[in-house]
């Protein structure tokens, strides 16, 4: 075996150009299977990342209107109640959005309001850059304070030392007590970066059409409680609580962080194996290059063939030395394709790094690559490895060509 290997490595050597030209093929399709899966895999990762930012014990809530009969709206006060007897739940924290003119000195803008709860920060990750966040006793006091997103920030206030002055929301003063950092979650940047928060009590006050019912909550579970335990809590609490339309619809929506992450899973898998059976049309077409050059080789080295075979050589001999010749071509082509594609992820890498994001090899698509490319040498490598085999000593030795 070492000696055909070494009688490969010459023969691929003696015509370096070919060589390298019939790898081409593997070497291509080689980095655009590697390539384009690990891309797929990386910027799944980032999003993930992004994803597990916000917390993996993370529950939302919708709740309508049109809950039938005499059930009213659900209370900030019911909702506290019912975590404390709940043993599936941690935290929650509601959010009541509403729209109000803000004014600093004399600048002017509308603005994103939210009321919510102390919960809310550590539900949804948020970072500080000055000051606090809300705190229950402003709850209680109903206090005119309020929080601003980092965009909030930079369209009233222009910088962040600005913990104590005051703004005004449609003509009503709030102190000012914290400013929220910009956040690296997809989830959230965007999204509540240019939003003022401030108590769930003071919206209610401030917006007494808003009914003091809540709409929309966040609930968290406590660590190692399976989500999907926390989400039926949820659901059972609602439909106790505000059951169903006329209809029979549910008069709520509940979903967890677990059902985002199991369908970017999915997508990432479906998206994997398309793109790694477009990069494998690649490989194949390297395979049948290689399989037109080892037939050629085969021609040139006919008379070769026909010495060894009248010296003693067996059919065996014959087949495993051609074979092996087109493995070590794939393999090598595989080889350098893996090193470029290594070298493009890198490069990728950088040119992304802003964007938090990184492109790795990942050692399943090298393996499944490599296993790819040994069986491409075999199949393709057969019938040209079969035909020199099947030379009889006479005819080969007399070929002219």
């Amino acid at each position: 075996m070492i000696m055909s290997f070494r009688m490969a490595l010459r023969s691929i050597g003696s015509n370096k150009l070919r060589a390298v030209l019939t790898m081409l093929g593997i070497i291509i399709g080689v980095m655009a299977l590697v390539v384009l899966v690990s891309l797929v895999n990386g910027a799944t990762s980032s999003v993930a990342d992004q994803m597990a930012s916000l917390g993996s014990n993370y529950v939302q809530a919708y709740v309508w209107g049109g809950y039938g009969g005499t059930r009213e709206g659900i209370t900030l006060d019911e909702l506290d109640e019912w975590v404390e007897s709940e043993p599936l739940i941690e935290s929650v924290a509601p959010q009541s959005a509403s729209g109000a003119m803000a004014k600093y000195g004399t600048k002017s803008q509308n603005m994103s309001i939210i009321g919510t709860t102390p919960s809310y920060y550590d539900i949804n990750g948020l970072q500080l850059t000055a000051g606090r966040f809300l705190k229950s006793a402003d709850l209680k006091n109903n206090s005119r304070v309020c929080v601003l997103g980092p965009s909030a920030m930079d369209a009233l206030v222009g910088y962040s030392d600005c913990v104590g002055d005051e703004i005004s929301l449609d003509g009503l003063r709030y102190t000012i007590v914290g400013v929220l950092g910009k956040s690296d979650s997809l989830m959230y940047s965007g999204y509540g970066e240019n939003t003022i928060y401030i108590p769930f009590t003071a919206l209610i006050r401030q917006f007494p059409d808003m009914s003091g019912s809540i709409d929309n909550f966040y609930a968290t579970a406590p660590e190692g409680t399976p989500m999907k335990e926390a989400e039926n809590a949820v659901r059972t609490y609602l439909t106790d609580r505000v059951g169903k339309d006329d209809w029979g619809n549910d008069n709520f929506y509940v979903y967890s962080m677990d059902v985002l992450e199991g369908s970017m899973d999915r997508m990432t898998s479906i998206f994997s194996m398309l793109l790694g059976g477009i990069a494998s049309i690649s490989l194949i077409v390297g395979g049948i290059g290689i399989m037109n050059i080892m037939l050629v080789t085969v021609t040139e080295r006919t008379r070769e063939i026909g010495i060894r075979k009248a010296v003693g050589a067996t059919r065996g001999t014959i087949l495993r030395q051609f074979l092996l010749e087109a493995v070590v071509l794939c393999m090598m082509g595989c080889a350098i394709g893996i090193f470029l594609s290594w070298f493009i992820l890198r490069l990728a890498s950088e040119v992304v790094a802003e964007m938090s994001m990184t492109f790795t090899l990942s050692a399943n698509v090298v393996l499944i690559s490599v296993v790819f490319c040994f069986a491409i040498g075999i199949i393709f490598g057969l019938y040209p490895a079969n035909k020199a085999a099947k030379m009889q000593p006479i005819d080969a030795l007399h070929y002219g060509g």
